[in-house]
């Protein structure tokens, strides 16, 4: 890969300067037409948007042509913008300000497969007018630069924090590698983005952490070890040098889990509270080795997922929580922001509403202002309270019209056995109870994450502008919804977890919604291995099945392969208390390995692999369309074969999206 830079000239005449920096113009549906699969899929006209540390200037990363660019905005002159970043050949992946006057930012590739993406992103510095450009780690050692490559980093070091102090150093991490060629540990380092010097945080660390977290200043306040499945966290208080062990317990028996340290060295942990087991911020007290009694926030039906709103500057004083339960919310503590929300969310009713501000001076304080809904991707502001003064920055997806948008709402429903499942539902415009629409079950992949939360969701709102009713389940073992809800999913792949996505079906088809005759199952990779299992555990809900990226087979899983890459460490100790042990439970896994139930598949199914995947490796796929040929099915199949785990590429998601659209379309015939 070249990278090669464009000159800031060539944006000239691309952006509209002041407010409404940008709104681009796209080709919209004719007439009662569904959007185009571009709406849906293509790169967002925004990618990101922060304000310097002061509020004086904007920086932003947007699609212009082909490419994402970095561009400053000054909001005191809006006629003043500057391209600061421009590659012919390589989009902005992520940036940062490091204080008012310097960026760093990351690099990938949109136009390359996923596969293609695995070089590391580097790290480039730039001043907010553009001047000084500065590579301070390498992306690969073909990349020409100004600067001899010997003085760069390589490529196996990550950006890790940037510091709120002001300063012009950040801490990026050096990855080493084991024979395996699994991470073994990650040793932070301070790098200045002015000189490209480097000084390291390393010493008197703990061996073979891989997990860190700094304190507003950047020190390094907790690492985490984890080796033969057991996990240690150290801490290491302010004003001190050595290091002391806070916990060591199994993996996945945590006591604790660290959130983020103060400014003042407080420690801010969740653990578990209840018989659903919720997850709570609390205080930690050194003195007891234990998390304070005195609960700080709880989220009633959700875990503790969230962080402290802090003042910039190093103090780190806290100014509000932010938390995301169906949707995110803002509780401040500081009465001005309080209010400053309220103005926000009376202008912008029934929104999440995201508010951050640089120094929140209180004289001045300017603030960006992000808002979204289930039917809007995203509005982007900048709000001058002191002059009650609304300033445009543009729309997320330009082309995205709200009112053709579908709904999302989260349920909580009733499994066979009495668990609670909360169950997300996406309703096309007009539903009622009484339509009885085709409906498309959609599994979220992982499975240990959470699958979706309250906002504009590309797949869905694809799938139910083309008329289906699209049902999304967070089936046991899914996360965010308590540690017995995520426990109950142990060993459950294909069991009581695919009972979980067939309950939220027939609960669906109970409300009126669906058409229990018209339905499909569809996912990725977990989600991909739910479509091949329920497909053969539950034929006879499902007409047809999508399956991408599939996990067809859960014992390949263990293998030692170069195209395998789950962590030895793992392979030896989570997957086998998550997913079954391959020797103990050899019997269990078979069960329920699609790859040995290929017969009982009766329905339709298109298959789609990533050549270069090596999270689930295209031998899934191959395996699982031998098995079915050998049962007499032939299953639609498609292999990318640039792409990784997923579609990289634009053009890939237009041709899976176009190809998944004629598909449901034949076997359930939905209208918009």
């Amino acid at each position: 890969m070249r990278i090669r830079r464009w000159g800031a000239a060539l944006l000239a005449g691309l952006w509209v300067a002041g407010v409404g920096l940008v709104e681009p113009v796209r080709a919209q549906a004719a007439g009662n037409a569904p959007p185009p699969v571009e709406t849906f899929y293509r790169n967002a006209d925004v990618d990101d948007v922060k304000l310097s540390p002061s509020g004086r200037y904007l920086a932003m990363s947007s699609a212009v042509g082909e490419r994402v660019v970095l561009a400053v905005f000054d909001l005191k002159n809006p006629d003043k913008m500057k391209a600061v970043a421009r590659f012919n050949d390589a989009d902005i992946y992520e940036f940062c300000w490091v204080n008012d006057d310097y960026l760093v930012y990351t690099i990938k590739d949109n136009t390359a497969g996923g596969g293609d993406q695995g070089y590391g992103p580097g790290l480039f510095s730039v001043k907010a007018d553009g001047s000084e450009p500065r590579q301070l780690v390498k992306v690969r050692d073909e990349l020409v630069t100004g600067r001899s490559m010997r003085e760069l980093l390589d490529p196996y070091h990550r950006l890790l924090a940037v510091p709120e102090n002001g300063g012009t150093e950040v801490i990026v991490g050096r990855y080493r590698f084991d024979a395996q060629g699994d991470v073994s540990e990650i040793v932070p380092i301070r790098v200045d983005v002015t000189t490209g010097r480097t000084r390291s945080l390393a010493i008197g660390t703990p061996a073979n952490a891989r997990n860190w977290w700094f304190d507003p200043s950047g020190e390094p306040r907790v690492a985490s070890v984890t080796r033969e499945g057991r996990t240690t966290l150290h801490w290491r208080a302010p004003g001190q040098d050595a290091w002391k062990v806070l916990a060591e317990f199994p993996e996945l028996e945590e006591p604790f889990s660290p959130v983020e340290v103060d400014g003042a060295g407080q420690l801010f942990v969740t653990t578990t509270r209840g018989s659903n087991g919720y997850a709570v911020l609390k205080r930690f007290d050194f003195a007891t080795g234990q998390p304070q009694d005195a609960t700080l926030v709880s989220t009633p039906g959700f875990d503790f997922d969230g962080e402290l709103v802090t003042a910039y500057g190093g103090s780190g004083a806290a100014l509000g929580v932010r938390a995301r339960t169906d949707a995110e919310t803002t509780h401040w503590f500081d009465a001005r922001l309080k209010k400053l929300q309220e103005t926000v969310d009376k202008r912008f009713p029934g929104r999440v509403n995201h508010l951050t501000c640089g120094r929140c001076n209180p004289d001045e304080t300017t603030a960006l202002v992000h808002s979204w809904s289930d039917r809007e991707p995203g509005q982007l502001w900048v709000y001058h309270a002191s002059q009650d003064r609304w300033q445009g920055v543009g729309r997320v997806r330009g082309d995205v019209d709200p009112k053709r948008m579908a709904t999302l709402d989260l349920h909580r429903i009733k499994a066979r056995d009495g668990l609670e499942l909360p169950v997300w539902v996406t309703l096309p415009p007009g539903t009622t109870k009484a339509s009885r629409r085709p409906a498309v079950v959609l599994v979220h992949g992982g499975p240990w994450v959470r699958g979706t939360r309250w906002g504009w969701n590309d797949d869905a709102q694809f799938l139910a502008s083309r008329g289906y009713v699209v049902i999304e389940p967070e089936f046991r073992g899914s996360t965010g919804y308590g540690d017995a809800h995520f426990r109950a999913g142990w060993k459950q792949w294909g069991l009581a977890m695919q009972d979980d996505v067939a309950d939220a079906l027939n609960w669906a088809v109970g409300q009126g919604w669906v058409d229990a005759k018209r339905a499909c199952i569809a996912g990725a990779s977990y989600g991909g291995y739910a479509v091949l299992a329920g497909l053969a555990r539950h034929p006879e809900l499902y007409r047809c099945g999508v399956a991408w990226v599939a996990v067809s087979d859960p014992r390949l899983l263990f293998e030692s392969s170069y195209m395998n890459d789950m962590p030895e460490e793992a392979k030896r100790h989570s997957i086998r208390t998550l997913i079954g042990d391959p020797d103990k439970d050899a019997a269990a896994l078979a069960a329920v390995a699609p790859v040995e139930q290929a017969a009982r598949i009766k329905a339709p199914l298109l298959l789609a692999y990533g050549g270069r995947d090596t999270r689930v490796p295209l031998v899934h796929g191959e395996k699982m369309r031998a098995a079915l040929r050998a049962a007499g099915q032939d299953p639609e199949w498609v292999v990318y074969p640039e792409e990784w785990h997923g579609w990289h590429r634009a053009a890939n998601r237009y041709d899976f999206a176009r190809r998944l659209e004629k598909f449901l379309a034949t076997h359930l015939g939905a209208t918009p």
